[in-house]
C-alpha cells in the first residue's frame, strides 16, 4: 500500500514539474517558490528556516546597517570562487521589512550575487535565501540574530559592536539579556560599554 502511495505522489509530482517546466523563466521560478512554499506548510520541519529555501531577485535584497563581521579581500576572493566553483551551498538568511528583504546573515553572499558577473548570469539575477523565524522580526531580534550568525567566523570590528550593544541598552535590553542573546561574557559587555562611556549605559548599575 506504501509503495503504491508513493508511486502515485511522484506520479503527481512529475507531472506537476512537466507542467512547471513550459512556463517562461520568471515565472516558473515563482511557480517553483509557490510550490516549495506549500510542501514546507506540511513538513514536521517547518520551524526549520532551513526547511524553505526560495529564489528571490537581488534587487529586492537590502544589507543590514549593523553588521559588524569584517571580511578581509583575500577572503572575499576566496568566497567568490567558492561560489563560482562549488556554487552557492549556503542560503542568505533574510526577513521581509518594508516590501524588501534584509540580510541578517550572508552580507558577503549577497556582494558576491551582486557583484560577481559569472555568478549573476548564473543565478539570472536571483538570490537563495531563507527566512528567519517571525518572533524575531524586531530589529533588536534581527541584530541578536547578525551577531549570533557572525561570532563563530569572521572578524568583529570594536567601535560597531559598541554601537550594537548601545543600541540594545537604548532599546532597554538588559546587561544580562545582551549577553544572553549575543553569546557574550558579562565582562566583554561592560568592556563594549566602557569603550562608548555614556553615563546612560550604566544606567542599570548602583555605584556607591
Amino acid at each position: 500500500m506504501g509503495n503504491l502511495f508513493g508511486v502515485e505522489i511522484e506520479g503527481r509530482a512529475r507531472e506537476l514539474a512537466e507542467h512547471i517546466a513550459l512556463l517562461p523563466e520568471i515565472e516558473r521560478i515563482d511557480a517553483l517558490n509557490q510550490v516549495r512554499a506549500i510542501l514546507h506548510e506540511v513538513s514536521p520541519f517547518r520551524d526549520e528556516p532551513v526547511d524553505l529555501v526560495t529564489w528571490v531577485s537581488t534587487e529586492t535584497v537590502q544589507a543590514n546597517d549593523y553588521n559588524p563581521n569584517v571580511v578581509a579581500p583575500p577572503e572575499m576572493r576566496l568566497l567568490e570562487l567558492s561560489i563560482e566553483a562549488d556554487g552557492f551551498t549556503q542560503p542568505v538568511v533574510s526577513f521581509p521589512v518594508n516590501g524588501h528583504r534584509e540580510v541578517v546573515d550572508g552580507f558577503h553572499r549577497n556582494l558576491v550575487a551582486r557583484n560577481s558577473k559569472r555568478v549573476r548570469e548564473r543565478l539570472h539575477g536571483y538570490l537563495p535565501v531563507t527566512t528567519i523565524r517571525t518572533e524575531r522580526q524586531e530589529r533588536s531580534d534581527r541584530i541578536a540574530s547578525t551577531i549570533r550568525h557572525n561570532r563563530a567566523r569572521g572578524q568583529h570590528q570594536v567601535a560597531d559592536m559598541s554601537d550594537i550593544v548601545v543600541e540594545l541598552s537604548r532599546r532597554n535590553w538588559s546587561e544580562e539579556k545582551i549577553g544572553r542573546e549575543l553569546g557574550m561574557e558579562p565582562d566583554e559587555v561592560l568592556r563594549l560599554k566602557q569603550i562608548i562611556g555614556l553615563a546612560e549605559m550604566f544606567a542599570d548599575r548602583e555605584f556607591s
